[in-house]
């Protein structure tokens, strides 16, 4: 008889002789909660990453999340002659925040700025209008481009546009007066004529539209033309600026909402209702994922609870397989198989209903805009969650047998 054949005659002697006291219904009864609580977990994992896409515009690791705060302008204030600029010392209080990422001050032109489209305009119609700037770091723009920059030397002005204003001439302004509606291809490629004046100067300059933003509703200069032209055509003066744009951790946290609220700050848009709406489904989704690892943990308890009353009614059959020379890692084995068996079977079956419960709601997030995300993160949500139940059941299996081994000994 071959080694391999006495090793398998072995092990089913074994498992025949172990197998006595094995209680089915505990079995049952652990593999179904542990059934309940990876489902429950994973399911969650994967409708969060599923409905993160209907919130988040930008595609990235850790999204990025930006607001534009102004003061409130009150009747009062106004009739009295109220700033509603930013001090430093108020900008340094909310960069001190823990929900403040970091804060971008606005600046904008300290002069006369007339501008003309095109040559002959769009629609044979020359058009033409006061205008403004404002420019703000770059790291805070969502536009890339390899020419956001500004050589006095040559004096171009880049230029990028809120697409709200582009929606505006194509959907208001254009359908009431018969003219054309336009693309964003279009419009970057018609020259522009900025005329500024002030402070004894003027000047005609060239501009170009390299981009259209959806986060920053205003018209944007880089900042180096804005420091420039301030100190040429205006007073070269640092001004408070009287809007701020801030990174935030998320939108939708309580305590930022408050602190606004305290100092009387305005967000610009509706950035604020689509943060409250992530925030409880954040939280939502974490108290969901907690009660799964509840769960999970309960049922984690309730097998080592049945495998340590098994070891205990098979006590004498574990002196005695030990006794004749079995060693405990032989022994650990048949229950370590067991266990193993049992936690990969949990482990499939849960990412099946997790499949199959998302295939029922995905057609009402694409109904929405979104496909979905990636599946891969709760598939490895599980395989860890189980790897570690499994890890920790062989431990306790192998600590058992071993404290059974050492008392024989």
């Amino acid at each position: 008889m071959s080694k391999d054949s006495g090793n398998s005659t072995s092990k089913g002697l074994m498992w025949k002789l172990l197998k006595k006291h094995i209680s089915p219904s505990q079995l049952v009864g652990f593999s179904l909660a542990s059934l309940i609580g990876l489902t429950i977990v994973i399911l969650a994992v994967q409708f969060h990453q599923d409905v993160r896409p209907i919130f988040n515009d930008e595609e990235s690791f850790i999204r990025k999340d930006y607001l534009i705060i102004t003061k409130a302008v009150s009747t009062a204030g106004t009739l009295l002659g109220g700033k509603s600029d930013f001090s430093p010392e108020a900008i340094a209080d909310i960069e001190a925040q823990p929900w403040c990422r970091k804060v971008g001050k606005f600046s904008s032109n300290d002069y006369s700025l007339y501008a003309t489209l095109g040559v002959g305009g769009i629609g044979g119609r020359a058009m033409g209008t006061m205008l403004f700037f404002e420019s703000i770091p770059t790291e805070f723009i969502d536009v890339a481009d390899r020419d956001w920059r500004f050589d006095p030397d040559k004096p171009e002005i880049p230029v990028i546009m809120s697409r709200d204003y582009l929606s505006l001439y194509n959907f208001g302004f254009a359908a009431s007066q018969g003219l054309p509606q336009v693309s964003e291809g279009i419009v970057s490629s018609v020259p522009l004529e900025f005329t500024l004046r002030g402070n004894g100067n003027y000047d005609t300059l060239r501009g170009r539209i390299v981009g259209f933003s959806n986060r920053l509703n205003t018209i944007v200069v880089p900042e180096e033309f804005m420091q420039w032209s301030n100190k040429r055509y205006g007073s070269g003066l640092d001004r408070a600026p009287s809007r701020l744009i801030v990174e935030v951790n998320s939108p939708g946290d309580v305590k930022m909402q408050e602190y606004l609220s305290e100092h009387g700050y305005q967000v610009a848009g509706d950035k604020m209702q689509q943060g409250k709406a992530q925030y409880f489904l954040n939280l939502i989704v974490t108290i969901v994922i907690i009660v799964g690892i509840i769960i999970s943990l309960l049922s984690f308890f309730v097998l080592m609870l049945s495998i340590y009353l098994l070891l205990q009614k098979n006590t004498k059959k574990l002196q005695d397989l030990l006794l004749l020379g079995y060693s405990p890692a032989q022994v650990s084995r048949t229950y370590i198989s067991m266990v193993a068996a049992i936690n990969a079977g949990v482990l499939v079956i849960s990412v099946i209903i997790m499949l199959v419960a998302r295939s029922c709601y995905l057609p009402t997030l694409k109904a929405l805009g979104t496909n979905g995300g990636t599946i891969v993160i709760a598939l490895a949500v599980a395989v860890i969650i189980m790897a570690l139940i499994t890890a920790g059941n062989i431990v306790a299996i192998k600590r058992k047998i071993n404290a059974l081994w050492i008392h024989n000994a």
